[in-house]
């Protein structure tokens, strides 16, 4: 009983502590995946999920922002509009008022 429990002390923490590195290793790849961003000519704007099966997207591509629905049984195309630019853009550009 002893020896499973000296076991338990050791191998607890150093569990915990490898899955904490998993997730600070996640973040990390994450902020390196996302700085080659710029140069795609697709990204996803913003999500809403509206229920378990049921997701709503935007969806920019060439210049034009693409509002679909994705569900188990694909995509779905509602609308699409011209792309709005970027706020950073528009405050490096300097036409935002303050």
């Amino acid at each position: 009983m002893l020896w499973y429990l000296a076991k338990l002390v050791v191998l607890l923490p150093l569990i915990g502590l490898l899955a904490w590195g998993c997730l600070i290793l996640a973040r990390k790849m994450q902020e390196r995946a996302g700085l080659n961003a710029g140069s795609r000519s697709l990204r996803i704007v913003e999500t809403l999920m509206l229920s378990p099966t049921q997701r709503l997207a935007v969806i920019a591509f060439h210049d034009r922002e693409i509002l679909v629905a994705a569900t188990r049984h694909g995509l779905t195309r509602l609308a699409e509009a011209p792309a709005r630019p970027d706020f950073d853009a528009i405050v490096a550009a300097g036409t935002a008022e303050p």
